[in-house]
């Protein structure tokens, strides 16, 4: 047991500890998903951040330590968001026919995304801070963080919304598409994948693209829709 106490110490001081650990879990959660045929609630990101979460607070390592490790991860979001704009284009025929109509429900989806929640915490009398945060929850994490700032929000809190904004619509969105009665026919996994790149930006994304092509591609789209609307409107209207 001392060999072994002295053995994390050791490893959880180096870089090599997060990046490690982020894969070891992810790879682990992720098998378990497809096992449970990709049921919602088993999400591997989500059990992915609990079970990284609950390592660093039970050994007490700082999560600068941790993140040493795991920034080579990280740095590959930027490719992985831009690597959505291939199935675009192998569809940039129907996209042509359809801009229009792509427009107008990314304008009205993120319209009701920003002006609800921040509806919401006015009602509940929340600070101006936490409210401008709110904004923009439905954007990915780091425009989320830009744009908060911009108009008088906190950068952290927003990336904490969006994150927990983009979850929950990977948790739910089956359910509540099915409640609806979308049907899963190629033009329903096209809504059903525009909307959960609107409302739930890239875990949004993530789901759909794990769940059918069709419903990647349009999540993908809504997802760079969003960013680009949330950017400019957002900042002008607040």
């Amino acid at each position: 047991m001392p060999k072994f106490v002295e053995l994390w110490v050791y490893l959880s001081a180096t870089p090599l500890f997060g990046l490690t650990a982020t894969l070891v879990v992810y790879v682990l959660a992720h098998a378990a998903y497809t096992r449970l045929q990709q049921a919602p609630w088993a999400n591997p990101v989500l059990w992915t951040v609990v079970v990284i979460a609950s390592v660093l607070l039970i050994t007490r390592v700082p999560y600068p330590t941790y993140f040493s490790g795991a920034q080579f991860i990280h740095f590959l979001l930027g490719p992985a968001v831009v690597a959505l704009g291939w199935p675009l284009w192998l569809r940039r025929d129907a996209l042509k026919q359809r801009y229009a109509s792509i427009l107008i429900a990314g304008l009205a989806g993120g319209a009701t995304c920003a002006g609800t929640s921040v509806l919401m915490g006015w009602a509940l009398d929340l600070p101006h801070d936490v409210l401008m945060s709110l904004a923009a929850k439905s954007v990915t994490a780091p425009v989320a963080m830009g744009i908060a700032e911009k108009i008088g929000g906190i950068p952290a809190l927003a990336a904490v919304f969006a994150v927990l904004t983009g979850m929950v619509g990977a948790l739910s969105g089956k359910y509540l598409f099915d409640a609806c009665g979308i049907a899963t026919s190629p033009r329903g996994w096209q809504v059903r994948g525009f909307a959960l790149g609107t409302a739930s930006h890239g875990l949004g994304a993530a789901r759909a693209m794990q769940v059918h092509p069709e419903a990647g591609a349009y999540a993908g789209l809504a997802l760079g829709l969003q960013v680009v609307l949330a950017s400019l409107l957002i900042p002008l209207v607040l």
